[in-house]
């Protein structure tokens, strides 16, 4: 009898893909295969097909992403190859292999007008080419493969890779102060949580109802930066002042969303999980940094 415990993910040298690379010990039962561009470039579907001809795969998640937000006002070609035609080819290819597939989107589909957390049904309306592209790579998804598991997520951080955490640990490092924006509300997302209940998605795959495919996961709490900021200083023992500054004394090429905070009810519901509180996990991840 065939067994299903083969899954592949892509994006493998991001945070959440060196997320997956760490827990996989925790998961023997399963055999994981780790992509990078090298391996298969997911915007070329020839790639894709000749990866999935090549090796049988049970599920696939996708974290592979172009998340440079304001790079993408001018690559707007390079964003949407890579996070929405790619997805689309992804898509396809693991829906003709009856492959599930599960992709990672962002809180960037909102526009950030919004006064509660947003839950999967609410509207969308990207205001930045990087949230454009992502909507895209949903819709692409969802029209190629039904049977898409879509997880958006927020202010992800990490021990590895490049994130806000490890930005503001070498900030507090190098200098007396650091200005951080007060009024843009949201959610931080630890990768390593984030990369665990993927995995209770995997192993309740079945029972999970994908009629409507999109789930929002991130930390329990909605803070601004500022607070994040605060609470890293905290953790760390630094003597560096933080200073809450409002976001026109901070102008990028993209608007952030002032409000970007994600309902995480259905997620919660559909694998019966608590979600640690966003401290809790900013501390696990600190000691991981130390």
């Amino acid at each position: 009898m065939a067994t299903h415990n083969t899954i592949l993910v892509t994006g493998a040298n991001g945070q959440l893909g060196k997320e997956f690379q760490a827990l996989a010990a925790l998961y023997p039962q399963y055999h994981f295969l780790f992509a990078t561009r090298d391996v298969i470039a997911i915007e070329d579907a020839e790639s894709v097909k000749k990866y999935f001809a090549d090796n049988t795969i049970d599920y696939c998640v996708n974290c592979a992403a172009y998340t440079a937000v304001d790079k993408a006002e001018t690559e707007s070609d390079a964003a949407f190859l890579i996070n929405a035609t790619a997805v689309g080819n992804l898509a396809a290819v693991c829906a003709s292999h009856k492959t599930q597939l599960i992709h990672i989107s962002t809180d960037y589909v909102f526009d950030g007008t919004g006064k509660h957390p947003y839950k999967e049904t609410d509207p969308t309306n990207p205001v930045s080419i990087y949230g454009q592209s992502k909507l895209q790579g949903e819709q692409l998804a969802v029209q190629n493969n039904p049977a898409v598991i879509i997880i958006r997520t927020s202010w992800v951080f990490s021990s590895f890779g490049n994130n806000f955490v490890k930005t503001m640990l070498r900030l507090m490092k190098e200098r007396e102060s650091v200005n951080v924006v007060d009024d843009q509300l949201g959610c931080p997302t630890y990768a390593a949580d984030l990369a665990t209940c993927i995995m209770e998605i995997i192993e309740k795959c079945s029972m999970l109802n994908v009629q409507y495919p999109i789930f929002n996961y991130c930390n329990e709490g909605v803070i601004n930066w500022y607070q994040f900021a605060l609470a890293i200083k905290e953790f760390a023992g630094s003597a560096c002042a933080v200073n809450p500054i409002p976001s026109s004394q901070y102008p990028t090429p993209v608007k952030r969303p002032q409000y970007s905070a994600l309902d995480t009810t259905k997620i919660k519901e559909a694998l019966g999980i608590t979600i640690p509180g966003w401290r809790e996990s900013l501390e696990k991840c600190l000691a991981l940094i130390k």
